[in-house]
């Protein structure tokens, strides 16, 4: 049997030789890349029976746990473009969950707001998402969360 997972992160005899002392750091991105497609794919899913997607919930996430950024700032903490957080964040504004409300002090600024319903809606969800994320980290023991988290936030603070 073929491990598709492998075949598809692994690197050829040819690449390997390109890549030198980095292969390892391109098998890690070939597979973090990998790992997160396929959670996002898993995500829209679970998401998908609410008309939303990972994308809108990733926004929501960001809108509660910042208050009111600016879409400037939602756009920087999603890593997207200006365009793209403002098209997010029109469809939860259409589906009643978000309010793009002009700043007090400046009007040419635009924040972002949870409503009642959106803020809430999100909340409800938290418990069957989480049983959810959590089956898919199964097969990691607890300290191996624990290491991968510290290992992934590293890396996050490297990029960023």
């Amino acid at each position: 049997m073929i491990d598709r997972i492998k075949s598809e992160t692994e690197l050829s005899r040819d690449e390997s030789r390109v890549a030198g002392e980095s292969d390892e750091a391109v098998r890690c991105f070939r597979l973090i890349a990998y790992v997160a497609q396929r959670m996002r794919y898993l995500y829209d899913q679970r998401l998908r029976e609410e008309g939303l997607s990972t994308q809108q919930g990733i926004l929501l996430t960001i809108v509660r746990a910042r208050g009111q950024p600016t879409l400037g700032e939602a756009a920087r903490a999603m890593s997207t473009t200006h365009q793209n957080a403002k098209q997010i964040a029109a469809a939860l504004e259409r589906k009643g969950m978000l309010r793009i409300v002009a700043d007090e002090t400046d009007g040419r600024v635009r924040r972002l707001e949870a409503t009642e319903s959106g803020a809430r809606g999100w909340e409800d969800r938290n418990a069957g998402d989480f049983a959810a994320i959590a089956e898919w980290f199964g097969d990691l023991k607890k300290e191996e969360q624990e290491q991968l988290a510290s290992l992934l936030s590293r890396l996050a603070r490297t990029i960023s």
